[in-house]
């Protein structure tokens, strides 16, 4: 079955956690869209919804929200995911991955939405022990 490593921020602290997503937490994120709002409770918060907010593939490259399907492509781009232009007018040539989640996706971002009862520093002190 496929792996994740899903980083989650918490937009209320500012702090972010990393999550190991196999089995029914990796199935959860399968699939799904950036900016897709998903159900906290396979990775242990329930209550919670979590948004893919980006993630990256075995080889760093990164996905964009605009880009559709789950393929890897070489855009031409100027700034922006993955290219930071030095100078004026500057364009590259850069591998992109799609919006779409897969197998060969090795990082997830994501971000907390809705809040549930239990504390996120309680949920993630109780996993660290």
């Amino acid at each position: 079955m496929v792996d994740f490593k899903v980083v989650l921020s918490d937009p209320k602290t500012g702090l972010s956690y990393k999550i190991d997503a196999a089995g029914a937490a990796a199935g959860a994120l399968l699939g799904k869209k950036i900016g897709t709002e998903v159900d906290g409770a396979p990775f242990g918060m329930s209550g919670y919804k979590i948004t893919i907010t980006g993630g990256s593939d075995k080889t760093g490259t990164p996905a964009r929200p605009d880009l559709p399907g789950n393929g890897r492509r070489g855009l031409l781009i100027s700034d922006g995911f993955g290219f930071n232009a030095t100078h004026n007018g500057e364009r590259r040539r850069k591998s992109q991955r799609g919006n779409e989640i897969a197998a060969d996706f090795v990082q997830v971002n994501a971000k907390i939405t809705v809040y549930g009862e239990k504390p996120v520093t309680e949920i993630f002190a109780a996993a660290a022990e």
